[in-house]
């Protein structure tokens, strides 16, 4: 689905990342929430947002659902949309962070070729954050009644039932849902944040 044309070339702007980064007081980077539906991602996401708020730093959340809804409304859930769903998403977040956002991307993202693809595009940049819940454990949450529906054959291809999820091999993070709290899981989030500059003032 993607396509180049040698007669695009990209435009350098004057202003840098860097000089965007100091008037902000933070460094851009970018965190990637992966894992089975209700497994907590967008929760966390949502805490740690409304911590780094709290602190005065510049963030942004990127939902799948939210996401499906405007720049890939057009996209369905076949392997080939799946995989532009996450290129699309990988390059948006590029730009936030260019521009010194801390990004948080809230994706089930099943594929690990396609969340690698991601970190090859921005490798400093790019926080891996696995949320490892058990599927019994997201199957009894079920807050959209997403499993339901999957087990009953009203969705195809759905993460953890008809279709595969590979976990990540070396995440940044891992944040157990079925055995941390909440506050514990913003906590190691923030801690990573923190050792790695990106907070600093």
């Amino acid at each position: 689905m993607q396509q180049t044309s040698s007669n695009v070339v990209w435009q350098q702007g004057d202003i840098e990342r860097k000089d965007r980064e100091k008037l902000l007081g933070q460094k851009g980077a970018l965190l990637w929430f992966t894992g089975l539906s209700g497994s907590g991602k967008s929760t966390i996401a949502n805490a740690v947002e409304k911590k780094l708020h709290g602190l005065g730093r510049l963030t942004v959340i990127l939902d799948g659902d939210n996401i499906r809804h405007g720049i890939n409304g057009d996209l369905g859930f076949s392997a080939e949309d799946r995989k532009e769903n996450i290129r699309r998403i990988g390059e948006v977040s590029r730009l936030f962070v260019d521009t010194g956002v801390i990004t948080l991307a809230c994706f089930i993202s099943p594929f690990r070729e396609d969340r690698e693809r991601v970190r090859s595009r921005m490798p400093e940049d790019f926080i891996e954050v696995y949320i490892d819940c058990p599927l019994t454990v997201c199957e009894g949450r079920d807050p959209k009644s997403l499993y339901r529906k999957a087990r009953s054959g009203q969705i195809k291809e759905f993460t953890g039932i008809s279709s595969p999820y590979e976990a990540p091999e070396n995440p940044e993070i891992i944040l157990r849902t079925d055995k941390q709290s909440l506050e514990e899981c913003v906590d190691a989030v923030l801690k990573v944040l923190a050792n790695r500059g990106i907070l600093q003032k």
